[in-house]
């Protein structure tokens, strides 16, 4: 039996997601965080030797890294949903949007909370640096939204559950303001219209209204 392994308020939101797009059989265990440190505890901790969220489990088979688990289940569950092949013509798109969630989105939210605890100057340059780094990447998921529906193109995929992570539960750790962005926002809504998303989110995060506004 396939187990998620959800750790709340975490990217492996994305796991339960695509599991309700799939509507595939599936175990769901939701783990709190620490109500201090607000990390993984032990025992989420103890399911692979990295100890961060996702993890899953397929029999003998523990895997993390997201991106990972999404294409196992895919490749094993999915019979070609959710993914374009090769021969698509948004196929390039669909494979740099993907690689974009975790190669440039979630990195550049994830260095400006950490340096945003580290109380520095408004003017330091690192920070300076990281902040227009997130623009520019705010600034470019804007500008695909402004032409498509969804990131690949015209359909839903797999590169949308990977992203939308760091522009909605993200932000409760990094607060920043969608305003600017009004394709996002709208993609947003349609997101949050599905109803695979809303029952994951139920399933995942039942005390947390996703923010999609």
């Amino acid at each position: 039996m396939l187990t998620v392994h959800h750790l709340g308020k975490s990217q492996s939101e994305r796991i339960v997601w695509l599991c309700e797009e799939l509507g595939i059989p599936y175990e769901l265990k939701v783990y709190d965080r620490h109500p201090v440190t607000r990390l993984a505890q032990p025992d989420y901790k103890a399911l692979h030797p990295i100890g961060a969220a996702p993890v899953i489990t397929d029999g003998d088979l523990v895997l993390a890294e997201s991106a990972a688990i999404v294409d196992y289940i895919v490749a094993r569950y999915g019979n070609g949903r959710l993914v374009l092949a090769a021969d698509h013509p948004d196929f390039a798109q669909f494979l740099y949007w993907f690689h974009f969630a975790n190669g440039t989105l979630q990195p550049a939210t994830g260095r400006n909370m950490i340096l945003g605890r580290l109380n520095l100057a408004a003017d330091n340059p690192m920070l300076l640096a990281m902040k227009a780094r997130l623009k520019l990447a705010l600034d470019l998921v804007e500008a695909r939204l402004g032409k498509a529906d969804y990131l690949a193109g015209r359909e839903f995929t797999t590169a949308d559950i990977m992203n939308v992570f760091s522009l909605t539960t993200m932000r409760l750790f990094l607060p920043f303001d969608l305003a600017p962005y009004p394709a996002i926002l709208a993609y947003l809504q349609r997101i949050g219209a599905r109803d695979a998303y809303q029952r994951a989110m139920r399933k995942g995060d039942p005390d947390m209204a996703p923010l999609l506004t």
